[in-house]
């Protein structure tokens, strides 16, 4: 029997929960004995000129090692897009958390009493704190460029698009800045060694990519930068490569002339780690009073903070904004902007999120307007499974799917005709607790940078096995899942298999974790590998029974090499023919570079009860059919889903990063930033379906990021649905008790 499929615990886990995982902050690496501890000096304004920076009293303060500002710094500027953040500001600060100066202390407990001491003389600027003023360029925040506009995208829109079209409809959506907030904040630890090479144990979710970023920061050759990734407490995006602060602390290891380290406070996370999401979106749907659409039009403005880290964002967002729905006509344009915040970058779905949610929001407006229910529109739109491979207006080519069959399944699983029906008892009887219900249907890319991915599986001669990966697990239980996959195509148990990541010299070239890529990729490079081995083993085998190699089978359920036909006759352990072996015969190191994108799918239902006294919302229930193929391991598939909910729950209910009209973070503390917790989250019903995809041997599609697509604009629609009868027909997310109040209150006055 096959052990793919089956519900395996994860190996990770037990380390995880008895003595606990290894992080930065855990390292006792003999090469850091004796290494200086790091802080970094950050703006507490938005935008302000350096007028002078005084170090003198910290430098002279017991328990310093060094105090280094930008002046102090030998390192060429980096490069990102239209405009590069220095790495230390020495100039202008732009946003609060930008990072002035760096101190070195003998003690942790010194950091915090030594950074007080940097005395930092800000000229105030006026601040850029929102997507208006940055339009409006009254301030710029980068004169170099004479606008604060810095990124384009897109065609002019025809002026007949919705012509003939007999209902259209527009709004604008926001889709509002979140914090990814890591329950491991960042971290790093940089030592140089006798022979000149740098060695960071860094926080990421790519080595490689790390390892690349630090190398042309410092000037130096790949080969010259050693990258460890140590346990990692999580990373939603925002943990891709190295960021800024990487290769300021391998400088100053060099040059205080002994390892450092760092750890991010948690409120220096929420300020200086990249933000996610921060657009508004306006979408136009004509079409016809049957509740066919006809033609489409979305229109993206991007917040990209100060400096403009993840400029693709708003492109991914207008190619996916076709959705799963075979509309003739989509146009689409974006811009990008930087403003006098924290610079934005990928977060849990990377611009695909905020394709589906102005979609999904703007397809329950068009169903409002049509006085049709949204699960008919929807279902009228939906691609059909025989239009497979799919060529969207937009340009992207879906592989596989069966829209109409996942919408189907979370209706009947979550009772929509009983929901509808007690909806409208409750509204006949003034039920003051009102009843919504919200649906989404959704498409997203995985593996879309089309990038490939390294695979090593080494057969040692006890006939154990070690598997290379450049993928990079941070929380997804990827060991697991890829022990379990070598174990059904060798045979050999999993207890005997042994995973290895993120250390550039094991694994020198890879790609990492991002985009949900890992199993699809990651997971395709270690089979390829694994095929591999079995050739080469199977012509040892064939040596040893005196058989044709074509003659030999491998027995997975056994682990035994057999003669097809006679496997009573002779057989051969694994552990035997590496017997036979020379070294690294029975290794196989490739990378797969079939880079093509899959596109997983699912439909969300969510139910919603509203209290019109107060606003506040409760999620009563929500159903998820989330389609990425053929499950490896349905309980860290589960997981991967269970924290995409709760994640997508929280945007629309709670979570959103504010800034005052001065730049100032008004939700950086996590008594202001409102996370989701088990008390407000129902027990989630998952309904299964697995559609195969052709563009990987796996058959899989990425799963890592599916279910925040979908929850998101499913439990909005839901709080809307709820009012809606009262005349509320728009919320803006996150749907607090005080904007739903607010909301309702606007409507009672309007009556």
């Amino acid at each position: 029997m096959s052990i793919a499929g089956t519900r395996v615990a994860r190996v990770e886990d037990r380390t995880l929960i008895t003595s606990g995982g290894t992080y930065v902050e855990d390292l006792r690496a003999e090469r850091l004995t004796g290494a200086a501890y790091a802080r970094f000096v950050r703006s507490p304004v938005a935008h302000a000129r350096i007028a002078a920076i005084d170090v003198s009293a910290a430098r002279a303060a017991d328990g310093t090692v060094a105090v280094y500002t930008a002046d102090d710094l030998d390192l060429a500027p980096g490069s990102a897009g239209p405009v590069t953040q220095p790495w230390l500001a020495g100039d202008v600060v732009r946003y609060v958390g930008e990072p002035v100066a760096l101190v070195l202390t003998e003690h942790p407990y010194q950091l915090a009493d030594v950074a007080e001491l940097v005395d930092v003389d800000y000229d105030p600027l006026d601040a850029v704190p929102d997507l208006d003023t940055a339009l409006s360029d009254t301030t710029v925040l980068h004169p170099e460029l004479g606008t604060n506009l810095v990124a384009t995208h897109g065609g002019e829109f025809a002026d007949d698009t919705f012509a003939g079209c007999e209902v259209v409809v527009t709004r604008t959506i926001a889709n509002q800045r979140l914090a990814p907030a890591p329950l491991e904040a960042r971290g790093a630890a940089c030592a140089w060694g006798a022979d000149g090479r740098l060695t960071v144990w860094l926080s990421t979710q790519n080595a490689q990519l790390a390892r690349s970023a630090i190398a042309a920061g410092l000037g130096l050759d790949a080969e010259r930068v050693r990258v460890i990734t140590p346990d990692v407490g999580g990373g939603f995006g925002a943990k891709i490569g190295a960021d800024p602060e990487a290769v300021v602390l391998g400088w100053a290891a060099r040059a205080a002339g002994r390892a450092v380290r760092w750890s991010e406070e948690r409120g220096e996370n929420m300020v200086a780690m990249t933000h996610g999401r921060a657009q508004r979106n306006t979408i136009t749907i004509g079409g016809r009073r049957d509740g066919t659409v006809e033609a489409v039009r979305v229109e993206v403005l991007q917040d990209a903070g100060a400096y403009p880290r993840a400029l693709f964002l708003p492109v991914l967002t207008e190619l996916m904004a076709s959705g799963v729905y075979r509309f003739p006509r989509v146009e689409t344009v974006s811009r990008a902007v930087v403003t006098s915040t924290t610079p934005v970058a990928a977060y849990r779905g990377a611009g695909r999120p905020e394709a589906t949610a102005v979609l999904e929001r703007g397809i329950d407006l068009f169903a409002a307007e049509l006085g049709m229910d949204p699960a008919k529109v929807r279902r009228r739109n939906l691609v059909r499974p025989d239009e497979f491979p799919y060529t969207t207006a937009t340009g992207a080519t879906y592989d596989t799917g069966e829209y109409a069959e996942a919408l189907d399944r979370v209706l009947a699983a979550g009772g929509y005709d009983a929901l509808r029906e007690e909806q409208r008892r409750r509204r006949a009887a003034g039920d003051p607790v009102a009843l919504g219900i919200g649906l989404a249907c959704y498409v997203e890319i995985t593996g879309g940078d089309r990038g490939g991915e390294s695979g090593r599986v080494d057969v040692h001669p006890d006939g154990s096995v070690t598997a290379y990966t450049g993928s990079s697990p941070h929380g997804q239980g990827l060991h697991t899942t890829l022990a379990m996959m070598l174990s059904d195509r060798l045979g050999v148990p999993m207890e005997r298999i042994t995973v290895r990541h993120g250390d550039t010299d094991e694994v020198p070239r890879g790609v990492g974790t991002m985009g949900s890529r890992s199993l699809q990729l990651g997971g395709s490079a270690v089979r390829q590998a694994a095929d591999e081995v079995i050739e080469r083993a199977r012509r040892l085998a064939a040596e040893e029974l005196e058989a044709a190699p074509e003659d030999l089978v491998l027995d997975a359920s056994a682990g035994l090499w057999q003669v097809r036909g006679a496997p009573a006759a002779a057989s051969l352990t694994w552990a035997q023919v590496a017997a036979r072996a020379d070294p690294g015969q029975l290794t196989a190191d490739v990378w797969y570079g079939d880079g093509a994108p899959t596109y997983p799918f699912g439909a969300h239902l969510a139910v919603v009860e509203v209290d019109t006294e107060t606003g506040k919302v409760t999620l009563r229930g929500i159903v998820a059919v989330d389609d990425a193929g053929p499950v490896v391991n349905p309980v860290t598939f589960e997981g991967q889903r269970h924290g995409g909910l709760g994640q997508g729950v929280a945007q629309a209910l709670l979570e959103v990063m504010d800034y005052d009209a001065d730049g100032n973070p008004t939700t950086a503390t996590l008594a202001d930033y409102a996370f989701v917790t088990a008390a407000e989250l129902p027990d989630f019903e998952l309904v299964e379906m697995a559609t195969a995809t052709d563009r990987n041997p796996l058959g899989v599609k990425g799963i890592g990021e599916a279910a925040t697509i979908g929850s998101t604009p499913a439990v909005h629609n839901a709080v809307v649905d709820a009012v809606a009868h009262l005349g509320v027909r728009h919320l803006d997310m996150p749907t607090t008790p005080l904007r739903v109040w607010q909301a309702l209150t606007r409507a009672g006055e309007a009556d």
